[in-house]
């Protein structure tokens, strides 16, 4: 639920707006206390209270734990919203029902350079697991800022161009003074699997099904969404998508060009009436989310498809933190029916990739670009400071780790302000 705020001269730049789901508002040495709510993000009590000095806000991309919150929150700020068009499209989709739906969107495009009151932006394209994401150049007066945002090194992303090194080796002519970098998988060896290498696996599991396959995957992957519909295509199957997070993302990929023409979707609808060796299905609740596609279909209670045994269901996701016992729990549902499940840790060849730099990554973006300070973010304080690191062995001088709430200064000196900042956390249940 990303939500990091960039101050210079009595003036602030929001980045990335966004929400968590079935969580706590408190954990207390790593537990959570209290009783969990469906949608949470966090607390913008800080700059809401200076709300005249945020000159705007950017959206890196359109996934819920960076773009989520803003049609909740955005009345608190009122302030112009940046973003791509693809980005802008999920967003306007999501303010139809809102009372917030004179935000002032302002769309740009991969390279644009767009000054918002103090702060000189730059959008510059990377690759990661949906279309248009952006890491940002962020100048000031003070010094120019590297915001990675999301990333991954992808030579075959599926949507979207291949991953372009060239970019950032010339960031090292810029003098940057600090890197602010994802660190989500930084605890990972190596480099991370392509997108467009899940394709085969894929493929063979849904060639040697006999039944009915249906998969579960984060609703915002595009590019698996693509591949899925590219594979129910060539396997004489019909494509059906369970689950309205996943038709809302597939109209914002149509609106914008970023979903193949050749490729079709049946209304849900038809799925149950077809021949089970003619159903590939994609469904919501990979994580087990009690009210998602996925965990009605374990109960049987799903409105337009039902599951019969030999039937087949593939986990194509990581199991998040914290979703394990609700995973086994829908896995046990499936098995009572005797409907077959693979997960992506359990198979033998890829049927998930991360959208997120591993060891490797991490180390050749440190020796590109260079900069005087790294800054490490977005993961647990093991993923955080183990990117720190990996970036001292890449000859960054000077790392800064640090807890939601702490203060980073940059410039003129290096330092951190801890607990400077009141934080927590906000139900949007009702919001």
């Amino acid at each position: 639920m990303n939500m990091n705020l960039f101050g210079h001269n009595n003036q602030w730049l929001m980045v990335d707006c966004g929400l968590t789901f079935d969580e706590p508002l408190t954990y207390k040495e790593g537990f959570a206390v209290g009783p969990k709510h469906d949608v949470v993000c966090a607390d913008p009590a800080f700059i809401t209270r200076q709300k005249e000095n945020l000159v705007g806000i950017v959206i890196t991309h359109a996934h819920e734990d960076h773009i989520g919150a803003l049609p909740h929150l955005w009345h608190r700020f009122k302030c112009p919203v940046y973003t791509t068009p693809y980005t802008a499209e999920i967003l306007r989709r999501k303010l139809r029902n809102s009372a917030n739906q004179n935000m002032p969107i302002i769309e740009v495009v991969s390279e644009q350079i767009v000054d918002i009151g103090v702060f000189n932006v730059q959008w510059m394209p990377i690759t990661h697991s949906i279309p248009e994401p952006h890491a940002l150049i962020i100048r000031t007066e003070a010094g120019n800022i590297f915001h990675t945002a999301d990333w991954k090194i992808d030579s075959h992303p599926v949507t979207g161009k291949a991953f372009n090194e060239q970019p950032f080796k010339s960031l090292r002519k810029q003098n940057i003074l600090a890197m602010i970098c994802d660190s989500t998988n930084a605890t990972k060896s190596g480099y991370s699997i392509s997108e467009g290498a899940c394709y085969r696996g894929l493929k063979q599991l849904v060639d040697e099904a006999p039944g009915r396959v249906v998969v579960g995957c984060f609703s915002s992957n595009i590019a698996r969404l693509i591949t899925l519909a590219k594979i129910a295509k060539q396997t004489g199957r019909y494509l059906a998508l369970l689950g309205r997070s996943l038709q809302n993302t597939v109209g914002a990929a149509k609106a914008t060009g970023h979903w193949p023409e050749d490729l079709s979707i049946i209304d849900s609808y038809h799925s149950g009436y077809l021949p089970a060796n003619e159903v590939l299905a994609v469904a919501t609740g990979s994580q087990g989310e009690p009210r998602a596609a996925m965990s009605k279909l374990a109960q049987d209670h799903y409105r337009d498809l039902s599951l019969d045994e030999g039937d087949l269901v593939i986990f194509s996701s990581i199991v998040i933190p914290g979703n394990e016992k609700a995973v086994e729990n829908l896995i046990k549902a499936f098995k009572a029916r005797n409907i077959n499940t693979v997960l992506s840790e359990d198979c033998e060849f890829a049927i998930h990739a991360s959208g997120h730099p591993c060891e490797e990554e991490l180390k050749l973006m440190y020796n590109w670009v260079r900069p005087q300070v790294a800054v490490p973010t977005h993961g647990e304080q093991m993923h955080m400071q183990r990117n720190a690191y990996l970036a001292k062995q890449s000859n960054v001088l000077r790392t800064l780790t640090g807890n939601n709430g702490d203060i980073f200064l940059l410039a003129p000196q290096l330092g951190v302000k801890r607990q400077a900042v009141k934080t927590g956390r906000i139900a949007l249940d009702n919001n």
